[in-house]
This record gives structure tokens, C-alpha cells and sequence, in this order.
């Protein structure tokens, strides 16, 4: 997310596309993957929009296409406790995909192919196996409404620069969050 969005998600937490709508914030969102989340609805759920949705991986398309912008952007560690929520559900990739599916939680980490999700590429020789590779880097654990701050365990950034700005920022809220560099998250 933007470094600039700390302050609010101390406060907030880290809301649905939803709630999220209703404050000001600046969004790495892509347009035409929030186009398709908008009108999907889990079975048995809420809508897409009305989940904070969280990726097992960071480092997954979505950073990737980011790139340029790396040093504007944080990733935010959130404590495995918010899997034990009520409602919280699990897909087997990106939740925008035709061919997602949706688990409760904990049956739904047994259908997510963590060898997909946690490798540093999804690149593949088949062009079919590396589709499926990247869908699958982009499983989430779709939180209803709200992940509340106290589930927020701290931060990773690109470079120096980076730690150096959301320390400030946390300085600023009065916050020790553990700040941690980590270049190759970010794909350098």
C-alpha cells in the first residue's frame, strides 16, 4: 500500500474496497481487476468489495506490476490470529479469477498450492501451468469489513529510503512497529 495510507490504517485498520470508498487514500488497486471484483459475490458471503482482502504472498503479480513506484509503497505483516475471525474465507488464487474457489477457513489451506504461492516466480515453460502459477501467487484470506490495527505486526520496504519514511511515519503516530528492509520482496 502507499506509505501515505499508514496513518489511516493505524487508525482504521486495513478496510474493505468497500469502506475504504468512503475516506480519502491513495490506491495501487488496478482499475480492471477491481472492475471484475466489484460485481462478484462469494457463495454463501458478502460481495468482494465488502471483504479486506489480504495476499498469503506479497510478492506476487500485483507488486510486480508496482515496480515504479516501489519506493512510495509499503507492505503491511499481518498476524496469522486474523485467520481465526469469524467468516474469514480462503481462496485457492486471486479472488477476481472465473476459476477461483472459496473455502472457510482452516479446510481452505489444504486446496492453495503454497509451492505456487510462495515460489519467486510463476513463470513456467507451459504457458497453461504459468497461468495457473500466477493465479495462484495471488490466493487471499478475505476478512469481512475490517482488519482491525491490532492485527497489524509491522511493515516491509524496498529500500533505506522507504524504511527511513515509514519509520517517520510511525514516529508521528506515537507507534514501534518493526520496520523491516526486505529488497527481494519487492523484486530487486
Amino acid at each position: 500500500m502507499p506509505i501515505e495510507n499508514i496513518p489511516s490504517v493505524l487508525q482504521y485498520g486495513i478496510l474493505s474496497h468497500e469502506r475504504a470508498s468512503k475516506l480519502p487514500h491513495s490506491s495501487v488497486a488496478k482499475q480492471e481487476i477491481q472492475d471484475r471484483r466489484v460485481g462478484k459475490t462469494v457463495p454463501n458471503g458478502l460481495r468482494l468489495h465488502q471483504y479486506a482482502n489480504l495476499y498469503f504472498c506479497a510478492r506476487n503479480p500485483m507488486l510486480y506490476l508496482r515496480k515504479p513506484n516501489h519506493s512510495d509503497l509499503c507492505v503491511v505483516q499481518v498476524s496469522r490470529r486474523v485467520l481465526d475471525l469469524q467468516n474469514v474465507v480462503i481462496t485457492d488464487q486471486n479472488a477476481a479469477s472465473n476459476w477461483v474457489r472459496f473455502y472457510s477457513y482452516p479446510e481452505g489451506l489444504r486446496w492453495i498450492n503454497f509451492d505456487y504461492v510462495f515460489a519467486d516466480s510463476w513463470q513456467d515453460a507451459d504457458e497453461r501451468i504459468g497461468w495457473q502459477k500466477k493465479a495462484a501467487k495471488c490466493a487471499e484470506a478475505l476478512v469481512p469489513g475490517v482488519v482491525a490495527p491490532e492485527f497489524i505486526t509491522g511493515f516491509y520496504t524496498c529500500d533505506a529510503r522507504a524504511k527511513a519514511r515509514v519509520e517517520a511515519v510511525l514516529a508521528q503516530q506515537n507507534n514501534g512497529l518493526a520496520v523491516t528492509l526486505n529488497s527481494h520482496l519487492f523484486f530487486r
